[in-house]
């Protein structure tokens, strides 16, 4: 009897040995084995030029992109690099609004109330926004026909400018005609004001210059989810880049951007701007921008419940940048010192960056022993209970 319990004794304890081997083995190559993403440099790079991969353990490849190391100087390189706010193209001088093909004019020629039956039946309101008031239509070839003066071609001229050939040319029949003319509906030119804006559409030209500021402010301005700092305007087929924070800083007046017939103005939702904070983060989520549009690396932390202490390792912070257009880049930031995030607050982000967090080897650690100590356990009962 006391042979068996002896003999057991020594088949668990054997047990016991090989399966604690096992456990030693696996803490050896815990690094490697480490479930999820990991930052890792490749070691055969030169120093200052290491190459860097996301990928999960088992993928030992690196992927061959350079590592930029967030300083102040390279901030500031960054900020000296930024692209101008707006086109200098775009910046004009308002002009007076000149007639064109599809306005409606309201011409009177006093002491001659006769004529303004020409003009049609006064009615006090339109049926449709889209109709046309009572007057003259400037017809495609740019006239309008008017009782003895016949076609007069107005397209191009400015109001009193077509006030002044109507005279002459009823001066003929009328002897020191007074005439007015006034545009009753603006028609022949506009422009489409699209996005984030109250009350989006088609807008006008009229005699009051179609600024930058006078077309968002006649779509009913921004709404809360508008990126100011995002915008375009399409011209001729070409597309614009319109900063409006920049232009601020930069001290230069949105209103010198004078729209022009056809041009369509779009401002994007920051929803369509936002970056994604991911790792060793409390609450991992899309950060998006300020209603400014500019949006940090500080910001982005902050709006994903900042880094995980008991988890993070604040040393290997990461951007990763330019993943969708074939020329990636990664920024790495120190941020073991609380004066680091001095340089997050000042590193601005663009659009679909990606900022990883990565884990301490402790964290990575305690993963693989949460994954092997259920089998462990397993094991030691079944070797107890079978013998």
């Amino acid at each position: 009897m006391l042979c068996r319990i002896s003999k057991g004794a020594r088949a668990t304890a054997s047990v016991r040995c090989g399966l604690a081997l096992a456990v030693v083995m696996s803490v050896l190559c815990a690094c490697s084995v480490a479930p999820g993403m990991r930052m890792q440099r490749d070691k055969a790079a030169p120093q200052g030029a290491a190459d860097v991969t996301a990928t999960r353990a088992d993928a030992g490849s690196a992927s061959g992109v350079p590592i930029h190391e967030i300083d102040a100087a390279l901030v500031e390189q960054m900020r000296a690099g930024a692209a101008d706010a707006i086109a200098p193209a775009l910046f004009s001088t308002a002009r007076p609004y000149t007639l064109g093909a599809g306005d409606v004019l309201q011409i009177t020629v006093w002491d001659h109330p006769e004529l303004a039956a020409a003009q049609g039946a006064q009615t006090q309101a339109q049926v449709r926004a889209a109709d046309a008031p009572a007057g003259f239509v400037v017809d495609d070839s740019g006239g309008i026909q008017f009782p003895y003066a016949g076609s007069v071609h107005v397209a191009g001229l400015k109001t009193d400018e077509a006030r002044d050939l109507l005279a002459r040319r009823l001066a003929s029949v009328f002897r020191n005609p007074q005439v007015t003319v006034r545009v009753a509906s603006f028609r022949s030119a506009q422009v489409y004001v699209d996005g984030e804006v109250h009350a989006p559409g088609v807008q006008p030209i009229n005699d009051i210059p179609m600024t930058l500021y006078e077309a968002v402010s006649r779509a009913g301005g921004f709404t809360a989810a508008a990126d100011q700092s995002r915008m375009v305007l399409v011209r001729d087929g070409r597309s614009y880049p319109v900063n409006l924070s920049q232009l601020f800083e930069q001290q230069k007046n949105p209103a010198k951007i004078v729209l022009k017939d056809g041009d369509l103005l779009r401002i994007v939702s920051r929803d369509e701007n936002g970056v994604f904070v991911m790792g060793e983060i409390n609450h991992p989520a899309t950060a998006v921008p300020m209603k400014t549009g500019r949006l940090t690396l500080s910001d982005a932390l902050s709006q994903a419940g900042s880094v995980n202490q008991t988890s993070a390792d604040a040393a290997h912070m990461y951007v990763i940048r330019g993943a969708l257009s074939g020329t990636p880049s990664v920024y790495h930031l120190d941020a073991s010192s609380p004066v680091a995030m001095l340089l997050a607050n000042q590193f601005e982000l663009q659009p679909k960056d990606v900022v990883y967090v990565d884990s301490t080897g402790l964290a990575r650690f305690s993963r693989v022993l949460t994954q092997l100590l259920p089998m462990i356990n397993t094991g030691l009962t079944a070797a107890v209970v079978g013998k």
